[in-house]
């Protein structure tokens, strides 16, 4: 009986043990059944400081770039936490706005720059604080990107090319924009702002491809209407009146100018593609709608689409602690037909500042007069 009793006490004491055992090595699980809880959610913060809210081309590249990164979030399962500011064209206000980020810990900023000149201070600061930045649609000077190498970037196009392109769709015409066939196409530039670098490009190239194939006579000096329509319209009027049929071209720099343009051409009784030719630059559907319907001459694609995507992109590479290249290049389109205008994701080009520098070698960038 004693070795019974004792037996049977072994017995319990060895069960105690593998319970107490049991229990350290298999806690109670989870109430989530058992499955591992997930990593937390990675949280980022973007500054993007826009020069100016009211401009047309703009807004469709700020809608598109806070609606991607919406789609990259859902995507990679990151909250990509994008603040817009709107720097009325201010660089004061701008300065102030692109301090705050940096004061506030943004993770990274994308600036669409007032004024590019000014961009080698706010530069400085980012990079003593170590934010990378994405500069967007407004190209800085060349050495400018050299501040904060592998951590700075220009996402845009070529604004060379968008003259050119313009140029060319007047020089592809039969009459090659000689309406009265005296060998010469007169004709009035509309200006953005003398001093964005979009302006000057855009109005020095595209009489540069006009003047291949035909002479051009510019009538009294640039009218400058800031990108706008309303600034536009009665500057128009006004060299429609002092220069009346002699003016057989009018170049404007954005679609928006190209509108205002046009309003005063037909309230003058003039006729798109009969007795005057108008062409401009970013392929707002508007204008998309009326060359197609042949009442304005032609626009320039600025692909506010693959820009978008490719600074999100290229945002994220930095996000992510990668270096990037200085320059990623979209290109422009002449839009003469609805499939020209289409915004499907194209490829980006790279380039470095030595490779940019020796290709600027070649080309003479002239002031606008």
């Amino acid at each position: 009986m004693k070795k019974l009793f004792k037996l049977v006490l072994v017995l319990l004491v060895s069960l105690l043990i593998v319970g107490c055992t049991a229990d350290k090595e298999d806690p109670t699980p989870p109430a989530n059944g058992g499955e591992t809880p997930p990593a937390e959610k990675k949280t980022y913060e973007i500054g993007v400081a826009i020069y100016q809210f009211d401009d047309n081309f703009m807004t469709l590249y700020r809608n598109e770039l806070q609606k991607y990164f919406k789609e990259l979030g859902e995507k990679d399962n990151v909250t990509y936490n994008v603040e817009i500011v709107d720097s009325a064209n201010d660089p004061n206000k701008q300065n102030e706005q692109l301090n705050t980020f940096l004061t506030q810990g943004k993770d990274l900023v994308i600036a669409n720059l007032v004024s590019p000149s000014g961009a080698d201070i706010f530069l400085n600061a980012a990079k003593e604080k170590g934010t990378p930045v994405v500069l967007i649609n407004r190209e800085p000077a060349v050495d400018t990107l050299s501040i904060f190498p592998g951590k700075t970037t220009y996402v845009g196009v070529d604004a060379r090319q968008s003259g050119t392109f313009q140029g060319e769709i007047i020089a592809d015409l039969p009459n090659k924009g000689d309406i009265n066939g005296d060998g010469v196409v007169k004709y009035i530039m509309l200006l953005g702002d003398t001093e964005n670098v979009d302006a000057q490009q855009r109005t020095q190239y595209s009489i540069e491809a006009l003047e291949k194939v035909i002479k051009t006579e510019r009538l009294g000096q640039g009218l400058r209407a800031n990108w706008k329509a309303e600034e536009a319209q009665p500057l128009t009027a006004n060299a429609l009146q002092q220069f009346g049929d002699d003016i057989e071209v009018v170049f404007a720099n954005n679609d928006g100018m190209g509108l205002g343009a046009l309003t005063s051409i037909n309230a003058a009784g003039r006729v798109v593609g009969e007795d005057i030719y108008i062409v401009s630059v970013d392929a707002l559907q508007e204008v998309v709608d009326l060359v197609l319907e042949q009442k304005y001459t032609g626009t320039v694609l600025n692909d506010h689409y693959n820009q978008a995507h490719t600074a999100a992109d290229v945002a994220v590479k930095l996000l992510n602690g990668e270096e990037v290249e200085p320059y990623y290049w979209h290109d422009y389109v002449k839009v003469m037909t609805a499939d020209d205008a289409k915004l499907v994701r194209k490829d980006y080009r790279t380039e470095t500042i030595e490779k940019y520098k020796a290709r600027l070698e070649t080309i003479t960038d002239k002031p606008i007069e």
